[in-house]
């Protein structure tokens, strides 16, 4: 009977978790895999000061999207305050955002400016945007406003 209830708890994860990821919306990358930093867990780039990998076994669901944490203490932390650990512009890439269109942010492109995390798509671009952060940053929040509803494909 144990052995019934584990897989019927797993399903209702594995249900929970489809159908949240299927109702984030175009504001939220959250990729092919259904969660947010592709699964990285968003508190340990504050307080490790690196990128982690989150659990699925620890998961917190905001504004219909799935985060991962690498434990208890950082999912506290972030339902606690979601709005401190989030990704700028959805999880994109901060410097797409900046030009207007949504590109993959990948988790190991990152920077915290401000108290904010940024990611960027790659090394290359990374080094780009980082020639004037401030700068494309005010161009990010500007263009954000214009396609935060707009799904990648329609820019």
């Amino acid at each position: 009977m144990k052995i019934l209830n584990k897989i019927a708890a797993g399903a209702l994860l594995s249900l929970t978790l489809a159908t949240s990821a299927l109702a984030a919306g175009p504001q939220f990358n959250t990729s092919n895999t259904g969660l947010a930093l592709q699964g990285y867990d968003p508190v340990a780039y504050f307080t490790m000061g690196k990128p982690t990998e989150g659990s699925y076994k620890i998961t917190a669901v905001h504004q219909d999207v799935t985060y991962r944490f690498a434990s208890e203490e950082h999912k506290a932390a972030f339902e606690a305050n979601p709005d401190k650990y989030l990704p700028q512009y959805g999880g994109f890439c901060a410097f797409g955002a900046s030009m207007g269109y949504k590109f993959d942010g990948d988790p190991e492109n990152w920077k915290i400016v401000d108290g904010e995390l940024y990611l960027n798509l790659s090394d290359e671009i990374q080094a780009k945007w980082e020639t004037d952060i401030p700068g494309y940053i005010v161009k990010a929040d500007d263009k954000w406003t214009k396609i935060v509803d707009k799904k990648p494909s329609d820019l």
